[in-house]
């Protein structure tokens, strides 16, 4: 048995997350989790919500709440969509814990020791009609390189050029909105990520299975320009992790916190020891995962993000984990996305464009979104998101083939044999092509799965539908029936078979139809077809079973043409 520890970029406290969030990592996650405790493995699969910085600040400010209310609220509500969606983290916590703090001051005061944090006094801006600093996402301004109006002072996330506030055209206060902004001089501690290149160049080229996309972003930042930067990790916040070195004061620092991208990718760290302390687990059960001096050294640690978080979980990240000089488990292979895009712009929770998770559960079931993002994953290059593709592939993928494959054998078995699995007949040479077929694709399958290929996974799996229903047509029970009704037993025990197989092979994409399916079946036998042949009689003869309703429901062009014109502006 393996032990796989899966962790998804955290998203951000500031709001319900859209469906370009979702693809971009909880969700292909989720489907890599799914399949591995499927096929019998140990998982841990974390995630959190980052809570620190000025996204929640700003957002906060907008609700007219505490931003500790705010945050804890918005976890509950994240929380709660995470799970409608089948999201099975095995624990969803906050960068905001006590955990956090303690490991996150624990982890400068380690940097510190190693001579790989240095103060430095430098200009930022400062508002004077907000009485404050403007840490760098609270500046928007033009972008420079692109022309995006909305650019923020850390980031353009039109074109994802790194920035510096200073470099942005027009710069305003996204507090205040004001222009009254002056340079003035502040301390910040910063992370010589530079002294860590070779290090870090090394670590990278020792990753051969990773997607090029990942390589390639990280290797622009280590040599493209100057090369890597060292990079601020405090900021003028009331908000945030107090300054620490370890236990101990930092002089200078008391008034400051630590950067929010500092803090978020230990929370996946501190998240482990949130779910040992919130199950009653010991330190042990915790560190089994993440020090490879405590059993971590057995763990493989893949993690899922979209390609804008690609440079932090290549570099900032694992700069923190290999400066401290401790045997932290560093990450296997980073799998990342490119960006999903909706009807011909981009998604954006800032501007509110898209469809939101909250809005996408009021219309339709989470499995109808599931399948479609997984099948349209955007891995090799952007994807878009168009009410037509969405209508297309409900109505094609589950509806025409896996719907319909489930309703017409267990309708005719109801019909000429009851609501039991028909005995009698044997497997012949049509069913033994068949389960030749499947062993086939089931182990290409698990291939397509195993290499993180989301695509190419969904397009394995549909022609395994296909080829029961090609099956069925061909077998065509019904005409059997008239002449040989024993073969037609058998024909219909190996569709009503099918079903459970189906299940199993599907959970990951589509777990709650996956599970109605089993139910209608009467069976909680789950386990992984290893064996094809096998499997295909895993439902004996006399079994009862029910003929479930109707398991996906096809859009109609008046649903289609609605929604549409629904979600055409951008959420309130």
């Amino acid at each position: 048995m393996a032990r796989i520890l899966i962790t998804s970029a955290i998203p951000y406290i500031n709001g319900i997350k859209h469906l370009g969030n979702l693809i971009g990592s909880q969700l292909p996650a989720d489907l890599y989790a799914r399949y591995q405790r499927g096929r019998g493995n140990e998982v841990m699969f974390l995630c959190a919500t980052d809570e620190h910085g000025t996204p929640a600040e700003l957002a906060a400010a907008k609700a007219g709440q505490p931003v500790a209310e705010y945050c804890a609220e918005m976890h509950g509500v994240q929380s709660d969509i995470a799970q409608r969606f089948g999201l099975s983290f095995d624990h969803f916590g906050r960068s905001s814990s006590e955990q956090n703090h303690r490991l996150t001051q624990h982890f400068a005061g380690r940097l510190a020791e190693a001579g790989l944090i240095r103060e430095v006094v430098e200009k930022q801006v400062y508002s004077n009609a907000d009485g404050r600093f403007l840490p760098d996402r609270y500046i928007e301004g033009t972008c420079p390189n692109c022309g995006y109006e909305r650019a923020r002072g850390d980031q353009c996330e039109n074109c994802t050029k790194q920035l510096d506030p200073t470099d942005l055209i027009e710069p305003r206060s996204a507090v205040s909105g004001s222009t009254d902004l002056e340079v003035r001089e502040t301390k910040h501690l910063y992370l010589c990520q530079s002294a860590m290149k070779d290090r870090l160049d090394a670590w990278i080229d020792s990753k051969a299975d990773w997607p090029v996309l990942t390589t390639s972003i990280a290797k622009k930042w280590l040599h493209d320009g100057d090369g890597l930067q060292d990079r601020g990790i405090t900021r003028d916040l009331d908000w945030g992790i107090p300054v620490k070195k370890g236990d101990e004061d930092w002089p200078g620092m008391e008034d400051k916190v630590f950067y929010v991208w500092f803090d978020a990718p230990i929370e996946y760290i501190a998240c482990a020891r949130e779910w040992a302390d919130a199950n009653g687990k010991s330190d042990a059960d915790w560190e089994r995962w993440w020090r490879t001096d405590k059993g971590a050294d057995d763990v493989r640690y893949v993690q899922f993000m979209g390609k804008d978080n690609v440079p932090f979980h290549t570099l900032s990240f694992p700069a923190t984990i290999l400066g401290s000089g401790e045997p932290w488990k560093l990450v296997d292979h980073l799998k990342s996305f490119n960006y999903l895009n909706y009807d011909g712009g981009q998604f954006s929770t800032s501007q509110g464009r898209g469809v939101f998770m909250d809005q996408a559960l009021d219309i339709l079931p989470a499995d109808y979104w599931r399948w479609w993002l997984l099948s349209h994953a955007p891995e090799s290059s952007d994807s878009e998101f168009t009410w037509e593709k969405f209508q297309q592939s409900v109505n094609k993928d589950l509806a025409d083939v896996l719907g319909n494959f489930v309703s017409r054998i267990t309708k005719f078995c109801r019909s000429k044999f009851g609501e039991a699995v028909p005995e009698g007949g044997e497997y012949g040479p049509q069913e033994q092509a068949l389960i030749e077929e499947l062993t086939r694709r089931v182990r290409a399958y698990e291939g397509h799965m195993e290499a993180m290929e989301v695509r190419k996974s969904a397009q394995e799996l549909r022609a395994i539908w296909v080829a029961g229903n090609e099956y069925l047509q061909a077998a065509a029970p019904w005409s059997t029936f008239k002449e040989d009704p024993e073969k037609a037993a058998a024909q219909v025990r190996l569709g009503l078979n099918l079903i459970r197989l189906y299940a199993v092979l599907s959970a990951p994409f589509i777990p709650h139809s996956a599970a109605r399916m089993l139910d209608a079946m009467n069976t909680t036998d789950d386990g992984w077809p290893e064996d094809v042949a096998a499997a295909l009689s895993a439902l004996p003869a006399g079994q009862g079973f029910t003929v479930p309703d109707v398991l996906f429901a096809k859009i109609t062009d008046d649903q289609r043409e609605d929604w549409q014109a629904r979600f055409a502006g951008t959420r309130d």
